[in-house]
């Protein structure tokens, strides 16, 4: 039967209490798996597995249980190998990069924070900050809309400096974030979004980072900025040292088939 993994921990680490259940219908129960000093959190897997509510919330709050007495590395939902040796296998063989992750993630949360334009607020902003654009804009207005070549010409100007603004948005925002962040992990941009980044904050400065955003927000108030967390640092785990993720959400775990 294939192996449903949660998360990674130490092997010194406390086991599932006793009736924890997890993602499946019924919910499989929760086990651990240990090789040399590391343990894997898994239960088998149920077929045809989706991310409906139920098993999502299932799988995050087996992480936030097991995760609230020590450090544990969490897997994507649907993390699913061949069997239990598969796992232990995967144990052995990553040994050294895993407990460099738990060593490197302990005390360690992320927010994943959003940002989107709000479109009215940005053409003002930059018809404030263009009075070439502006000008231009008034005079076709006068004009009962201008001529094609300027209608053109407008709208050339604008997309110039609405692209000239998100750059330094995200410049800014970035900034500012990791400034109270330990690592930044920068995935591919989703379309929804100006910007989406993950963020490696400590445990004990969670207020700070709120704050930054906060903060950003106040400065930046053409976007619409979102923040999730505190989270298990899912963007965290797979890389080596200093090193940002890019797990894509959904993947298997290593070694599954």
């Amino acid at each position: 039967m294939n192996t449903y993994v949660y998360g990674i921990t130490a092997a010194s680490h406390p086991a599932p209490p006793d009736g924890m259940a997890g993602v499946g219908d019924p919910a499989r129960p929760v086990r651990t798996l240990t090789k040399g000093e590391l343990a894997a959190v898994v239960s088998d897997a149920p077929e045809g597995l989706r991310p409906e509510q139920r098993d999502l919330l299932a799988h995050q709050n087996v992480l936030t249980e097991i995760g609230a007495t020590g450090c544990v590395l969490p897997m994507r939902f649907g993390s699913v190998a061949l069997d239990d040796g598969t796992v232990t296998d995967v144990l052995a063989q990553r040994a050294g990069h895993y407990q460099e992750r738990l060593r490197a993630l302990s005390g360690m949360v992320e927010f994943d924070v959003t940002a989107s334009p709000v479109e009215k607020a940005v053409l003002h902003l930059v018809m404030g900050h263009h009075p070439e654009i502006r000008e231009l804009a008034e005079a076709n207005r006068r004009a009962g809309g201008g001529s094609y070549e300027q209608k053109v010409r407008l709208g050339e100007l604008v997309v110039s400096a609405v692209r000239a603004q998100q750059t330094e948005d995200v410049a800014a925002m970035t900034r500012a974030l990791k400034a109270a962040a330990v690592a930044v992990s920068a995935g591919p941009e989703p379309m929804d979004f100006l910007i989406a980044r993950s963020f490696l904050v400590g445990r004990h400065t969670t207020r700070t980072f709120l704050a930054a955003v906060t903060d950003v927000q106040a400065k930046l108030p053409h976007l619409e900025v979102r923040v999730d967390g505190p989270l298990p640092p899912y963007s965290f785990v797979d890389p080596g040292p200093s090193e940002p993720a890019d797990r894509p959400a959904g993947s298997t775990y290593p070694g599954a088939g």
